[in-house]
């Protein structure tokens, strides 16, 4: 496999590509985290309600829009990548990857509007 050269990192597919992956290690990273918060709803109550008292806050509201959004934008990631394995390349699919992205924030918007 050739590695990127400076002219193909300027083409908006391979930012696409870099996005999904940053998206994909920050879920990955987010996920032991998310395992403890159910943890304690199991083993303890009120540790968990301390834990839902403190995400009413709205830094915590904003990190739950960006999960939102990394969710959405991996999602999306993925179905451009199996696009590129099971389709053949057409000029639309630069536009589809923009689209998408716009798509991506605007999930996250409508379930931080929800939550507000």
């Amino acid at each position: 496999m050739r590695p990127y050269t400076p002219k193909t990192r300027g083409h908006p597919l391979y930012w696409a590509s870099v996005i999904h992956r940053a998206s994909g290690v920050l879920l990955a990273l987010f996920l032991p985290v998310h395992f403890y918060v159910l943890s304690l709803a199991v083993n303890k109550a009120s540790a968990f309600d301390e834990f839902t008292a403190w995400a009413e806050a709205p830094l915590v509201k904003a990190a739950e829009f960006g999960l939102v959004f990394l969710l959405a934008i991996h999602l999306t990631g993925g179905l451009r990548v199996l696009s590129i394995e099971f389709l053949a390349w057409r000029n639309w699919q630069k536009n589809a990857a923009a689209i998408s992205a716009g798509l991506s924030f605007l999930i996250g918007l409508a379930f931080l509007l929800n939550v507000v």
